[in-house]
């Protein structure tokens, strides 16, 4: 997943942090990209506010070495986001079966 200079602009301002991790402030948060679209769907980080928050959160998590309490306290997010994606899925499978 590459990382646009505007999503690690928004992350770095939020957290507070200067220019000298930017690599690896990439790679954290390619990783939680990765690691979220696998339970929640494909969700465009660039595109949806409710997974980036989620993405940097998790990110958050990973940079103070706390990812093991991040599912537990993000799961109802987690959940909605998982939902609001099967839905998704289930009414553009209903359109395409009406059209056809």
């Amino acid at each position: 997943m590459n990382i646009t200079d505007i999503i690690l602009g928004e992350f770095k301002e939020r957290m507070h942090l200067g220019d000298q991790e930017n690599e690896n402030l990439r790679r954290i948060l390619s990783a939680s990209v990765v690691a979220l679209q696998k339970v929640c769907g494909a969700y465009d980080i660039s595109i949806d506010e409710d997974f980036k928050e989620l993405v940097f959160e998790r990110s958050r998590y990973v940079y103070n070495d706390a990812l093991e309490y991040f599912d537990t306290n993000f799961l109802m997010l987690i959940n909605n986001l998982n939902l609001n994606k099967a839905l998704e899925e289930i009414i553009l499978e209903d359109v395409v079966d009406a059209t056809v």
